[in-house]
């Protein structure tokens, strides 16, 4: 299959990588220092957990033309840098398109590609369960296995559920459909933010973070009103299990949270405060119409905003 990953980071490099793994026809999008590098010398990953370092060596573009077609293209990117790109994916001949990476509200962006795009598009949204960060000559990938995305449509199955079945086939990565993404994406919201919220506090001193009890108890329980949160709102706790662990068993939670800080892998899953800052904008307006009180959220939003503040 002939695709394009538009957009690479850590995780749209995992992801090129899987997909020349797969025997498919791979061209990438970068710009810049990036662009070059990719050209030179190829994708180049180190898998964090397998111990190993792969380089992959695929076509480069630095600009997406309308009339440039692909099966697929993956746009893989943070939150706050999607609608940036929807303008040009509107206007591109390319009717397959998934959104990659944490998304608050998919139903808005496929309204606007609607309204907007000069033929009819095909629109999915998926989040690949990995994690890393972007170095100097590389990228360092971390993964538990091959690699496996969570991805789904709105109320409805993907339209090319198939193709990319097919693109995938001949790799070991796994595909987990879903069928409400929607609910999916806002409880994977809630899980992760409080504790980037903390990292951004501590000014991304992990160790620090691990130490301050006080600081991982109120993590523990912003998670806790965001999970409860959405279902005041009307959304399922999917997966349900996750849920139950956050609010059922609060001490566990501390616990692993605490340990975590002090592993290395800690170090491989760092977020931008502009995009911790979209997410809980958006949460926000949601809660507004609920009345739903999360004070321990609103603390750590609190502390966020000032440290962000102090560091203009």
């Amino acid at each position: 299959m002939r695709v394009l990953v538009y957009g690479m980071g850590n995780q749209g490099s995992l992801l090129a990588h899987t997909l020349v793994n797969g025997g498919n026809d791979v061209t990438v999008l970068a710009r810049g220092e990036r662009a070059e590098q990719f050209k030179e010398k190829g994708i180049v990953i180190r898998h964090f957990i397998q111990r190993k370092t792969t380089i992959d060596k695929v076509k480069v573009i630095t600009e997406l033309e309308a009339r440039d077609r692909y099966d697929v293209i993956f746009v893989v990117m943070k939150y706050s840098d999607f609608k940036s790109v929807l303008p040009v994916l509107a206007v591109n001949e390319t009717q397959n398109i998934l959104l990659v990476g944490n998304n608050f509200n998919p139903a808005e962006m496929k309204a606007y590609m609607k309204s907007n795009s000069i033929n009819e598009k095909n629109m999915a949204f998926g989040f690949q369960m990995s994690g890393g960060k972007k170095d100097k000559d590389r990228i360092t990938v971390l993964r538990t296995n091959a690699g496996e995305m969570v991805l789904g449509a709105l109320g409805e199955k993907i339209e090319f559920q198939s193709m990319l079945e097919a693109i995938f086939a001949k790799t070991k990565y796994k595909l987990s459909f879903q069928d409400d993404i929607d609910a999916w994406f806002k409880n994977h919201i809630i899980y992760v933010l409080p504790l980037n919220l903390a990292h951004f506090i501590k000014d991304y001193d992990y160790r620090s973070v691990g130490k301050d009890n006080a600081l991982l108890k109120e993590v523990v329980k912003a998670m806790h009103e965001g999970f409860d949160l959405l279902v005041d709102l009307g959304y399922h706790n999917i997966p349900k299990g996750q849920a139950n662990f956050a609010t059922k068993h609060e001490y566990l939670n501390f616990l692993f949270y605490k340990l975590y800080h002090f592993t290395p892998m800690v170090k491989q899953s760092e977020s931008s405060f502009i995009e911790i800052k979209a997410f809980y904008d958006e949460l926000y307006k949601l809660k507004a119409a609920s009345g739903f009180k999360t004070p321990s959220l609103d603390k750590l939003v609190k502390q966020a905003e000032k440290k962000y503040l102090l560091n203009k």
